[in-house]
């Protein structure tokens, strides 16, 4: 039987304002990122600085995830989305008044940083959650797939309109655009059902609903190998995108509107790749698309860090972010259908951690780049990356045997 488009999810309602919702968030923060990036290397000329930025948002991101993952288990999910993007819409308000009024300063950047690093751990386990609340998980693959690559055309679309709009307006209309799009998608997600976890860990303490958490990992090996397979290979290289800014100005003398191209080559090979995996019938070759899908990131975002050529550049990024996308689409997919719902807020706040590490990793990369340069860096990183997706799979019985444990968990449905 011929089987309907991925795309029909889009008949119900209540996805079609989540997604809604998400795209405008994701645009107004990747475009955020990419204008703050801008922003602390013109004050500082210093990769260190702009790595201790990003560090700023990823310390609290880290340590908070978890508690954020118990709240999307214990309270209601959209309400607790909203509350956290409230605050990044006032936080970048402040930023913003700074900017036109003449008085941003690099110090602004790095404490504020620091807040949105507070809020986003209470916004992404609850919206990674809520988005099978939503969609069911006869649809979860779909569902999962459409909204990564809803997530990447903003990623796509967001940094290289900012670096375009630095170009042609100066950044202070620049950044009024990703703060008027914070508050559309705080509107948008007002037309989302209250979503509430059937856990039954509420009576627990916070630490204890955490480590709840953690003994069900413990418990489930290949969940555990999933989300430490996802997160190692991104700490080493997804760093890389917050250098992109020093390759379109130091490497390649490319300036704004090279950023902006090099920006959006990074995330139109994102959306390539989700929406791949959206379009692909047969799930069942899951292990093996993910690691053809990782070593190809390696091997393409090797080559791109020693290219002396803008323009090849550009396009070794997007092959290479379009496999990143591919493995990280499938992997949190594969994640989403082994785990009950009880547990899913605090296990989604782990799969936090993929977005946090390579926040982490900035700063010993950045520290790489201003001592031996961004090329040397990125391409150490992804050599890294190939080993250690190697090693994954050479001695992980339990990641090589993964297709039978998702098929199991999906005919369970």
């Amino acid at each position: 039987m011929k089987k309907s488009s991925p795309f029909t999810i889009f008949q119900n309602s209540q996805y079609t304002w989540l997604f809604a919702s998400n795209i405008s968030f994701f645009f107004a923060m990747q475009a955020q990122f990419a204008l703050r990036a801008w922003l602390a290397f013109k004050m500082t000329d210093s990769e260190f600085s702009l790595g201790l930025m990003i560090f700023a948002i990823a310390v609290p991101m880290f340590f908070l995830s978890p508690f954020g993952g118990v709240m999307a288990d214990r309270v209601n999910r959209r309400n607790l989305i909203m509350a956290g993007q409230f605050v990044a819409f006032a936080m970048d308000l402040v930023i913003l008044t700074l900017l036109f009024t003449d008085n941003l300063e690099y110090w602004h950047l790095l404490s504020s940083s620091a807040v949105l690093g507070c809020a986003f751990p209470f916004i992404m386990p609850a919206r990674n959650a809520i988005v099978v609340n939503v969609a069911g998980k006869s649809r979860l693959e779909h569902a999962m797939a459409i909204n990564m690559g809803g997530v990447n055309i903003a990623r796509f679309l967001g940094p290289a309109i900012a670096a375009f709009l630095i170009d042609f307006t100066g950044p202070s209309h620049a950044y009024l655009m990703g703060v008027s799009l914070f508050g559309v998608g705080l509107l948008l997600m007002t037309r989302v059902n209250s979503s509430v976890s059937s856990s039954g860990g509420n009576a627990l303490s916070p630490v204890k609903s955490v480590m709840e958490g953690a003994m069900y990992m413990k418990k489930n090996r290949l969940v555990l190998m999933l989300l430490l397979f996802g997160l190692i290979p991104m700490f080493l290289a997804m760093p890389f995108q917050n250098l992109l800014v020093v390759f379109a100005e130091k490497v390649w003398q490319a300036g704004p509107r090279g950023f902006g191209y090099l920006s959006a080559a990074f995330g139109l090979g994102g959306v390539i790749g989700s929406f791949w995996v959206a379009m692909i019938r047969n799930t069942y070759k899951r292990i093996r698309r993910m690691m053809v899908s990782c070593l190809a990131f390696g091997v393409f975002l090797f080559f791109f860090s020693i290219s002396p050529y803008f323009w090849l550049g550009l396009v070794l990024v997007f092959v290479a972010n379009a496999g990143l996308n591919v493995f990280n689409t499938l992997n949190n997919t594969a994640i989403q259908l082994l785990i009950p719902d009880q547990v899913r807020g605090r296990i989604s706040s782990f799969l936090m951690m993929s977005f946090s590490l390579p926040l982490l990793g900035t700063l010993p990369v950045s520290a790489v780049a201003e001592a031996y340069g961004a090329p040397f860096a990125v391409a150490l990183a992804s050599v890294l990356v190939i080993l250690i997706c190697l090693l994954f799979y050479i001695f992980s019985r339990d990641l090589r045997h993964m297709d039978e444990s998702v098929k199991n968990a999906r005919e369970l449905v």
